[in-house]
């Protein structure tokens, strides 16, 4: 696959990097401050390719990375960020095969990282937009084959998992703690709990409850992001970095 086709997502980023998410469509066209440049333009074209607006501005044209996507997408409820979907899917083992129930999709971002790592994965949606977002965004982006592995049921985690025999259960809740009991029944012995918790309080109540069940071997860890400024002599860390975004807890199951 090299040259842009009609239907694809592109990325585009101006000489400032500001980055913008088009979809390729028959007679449309790109606008921004900076002018415009004609999707007719780019269709046929390599990714690295670079464009000229109808003002003279320079755009490249990539294919968006996941992280690009995630940041870009539609989306309604807030994501959990590149820098902690990484570190998530090493703390979850998420590969192709395992079953994975995740809890509080949102527009779709964890489901994306687990799916394109191979993982089939069941979601529970309290709010149906959310969960149809989060269905459009995978299909959009990872198309049908993933999309195929992909299920998202109005229900609430906190009521119970009719699943059983899982390989993860991931969580993304204000109360994470509540499913620690379904998640002892729904899990296979071995099995791996991962929660995202915005702030501190939330994952010392997790490990409080992870303390009293029969899981195993927790661990909370909080992901910084910080990038480097490099242009020639000049070398120092950037002045902005990502800091907290949330924090990530993990445990596994014991058997009976």
């Amino acid at each position: 696959m090299s040259a842009f086709a009609v239907g694809e997502k592109v990325l585009l980023i101006d000489n400032k990097e500001r980055r913008y998410l088009i979809t390729l469509t028959e007679g449309g066209e790109f606008h921004s401050h900076t002018g415009l440049i004609p999707h007719a333009e780019i269709v046929g074209r390599p990714e690295g390719s670079v464009f000229r607006s109808s003002r003279g501005s320079r755009f490249t044209a990539f294919r968006p990375r996941l992280s690009d996507f995630v940041l870009k997408m539609p989306r309604g409820a807030q994501v959990i960020y590149p820098k902690d979907l990484g570190p998530l899917l090493l703390l979850a083992d998420i590969r192709p095969g395992v079953r994975v129930l995740e809890s509080g999709v949102g527009s779709g971002a964890l489901s994306m990282a687990m799916l394109r790592a191979g993982a089939d994965v069941v979601g529970y949606e309290l709010r149906e937009e959310f969960a149809s977002r989060a269905q459009a965004n995978v299909r959009g982006f990872l198309g049908d084959d993933a999309a195929a592995r992909y299920r998202v049921e109005l229900r609430n985690c906190y009521d119970g998992i009719d699943t059983s025999d899982l390989d993860r259960v991931v969580l993304d809740l204000p109360e994470p703690w509540q499913v620690v009991k379904h998640a002892e029944r729904a899990l296979r012995p071995g099995g791996i709990l991962v929660a995202y918790t915005p702030t501190i309080v939330q994952a010392v109540h997790l490990r409080e409850t992870l303390d009293g069940s029969r899981f195993v071997l927790p661990e909370t860890i909080e992901v910084l992001h910080r990038s480097w400024h490099i242009e020639g002599q000049s070398v120092r860390p950037d002045h902005r970095m990502v800091a907290h975004t949330g924090f990530l807890t993990a445990a596994r199951l014991l058997a009976e």
